[in-house]
């Protein structure tokens, strides 16, 4: 068995008669899910069920404390992540010293929640690696754009300190105005690290008939970002 994807004209060996099952198969006689539903009384404990089959303990742990911006207890990460109190305290402590989760000791016990700084790396090396990161960048300077013509204001704080009486919707425009800047920024700063990674010198590989390192430059034009 290779990992190669299947070929666009079909596979190259077929089964043979004998390995054929006697009667057609039906989208009837395929069950899409690893547990079977009918020993579960809600689709909640089913869900739990049919997540904690396909994952590991560790996946587990790490998905809750990707979400979890409050600190929070091994005890209670735990409970989400389906796994014992000692194996979630064991992984976060590990996950800590790697800086990919926050702790805090407190008086009732240690507090977990997902780093930032590597939460927001994260977000960032993601962003950098998309084929529409240039397309984002633009939609977002022009809700900006829309933002600072429709108010008359350079930012959602001038608006803010005006003395002008905001009601529910203007209101609504200042917290989306607040996320598409803090949403700019990380654009940005994913271009950025996208342009750095693009210049970096590479090492050639012995034996290539060249010597030393090599810069690249990015292909295409430059964005403006300002």
């Amino acid at each position: 068995m290779t990992d190669e994807p299947p070929s666009p004209d079909g596979p190259d060996e077929f089964p043979t008669e004998e390995e054929l099952p006697d009667e057609p198969v039906t989208a009837a006689d395929v069950d899409p899910f690893a547990v079977d539903d009918d020993d579960f009384e809600s689709i909640d404990d089913f869900a739990a069920a049919e997540w904690k089959h396909e994952t590991t303990a560790d996946e587990r742990i790490r998905a809750v404390i990707d979400r979890t911006t409050t600190p929070k207890s091994a005890g209670d990460i735990a409970e989400t992540a389906l796994v014992s109190e000692t194996k979630a305290r064991t992984t976060l402590n590990k996950l800590a010293e790697e800086g990919i989760v926050s702790s805090q000791q407190t008086g009732s016990g240690k507090l977990y929640s997902r780093d930032p700084e590597w939460h927001l790396l994260k977000q960032i090396g993601r962003l950098a690696g998309s084929d529409t990161l240039v397309d984002q960048i633009q939609r977002v300077k022009g809700e900006l754009a829309a933002y600072k013509a429709k108010y008359d204001a350079s930012d959602p704080e001038e608006l803010l300190v005006s003395d002008r009486d905001l009601d529910q919707d203007e209101l609504d425009d200042v917290s989306h105005w607040r996320t598409a800047e803090r949403e700019l920024s990380h654009l940005r700063a994913a271009y950025r690290f996208r342009e750095a990674k693009e210049r970096a010198p590479t090492v050639t590989e012995p034996g290539d008939g060249r010597t030393g390192t090599q810069t690249t430059t990015p292909a295409g034009d430059q964005l403006p970002l300002e």
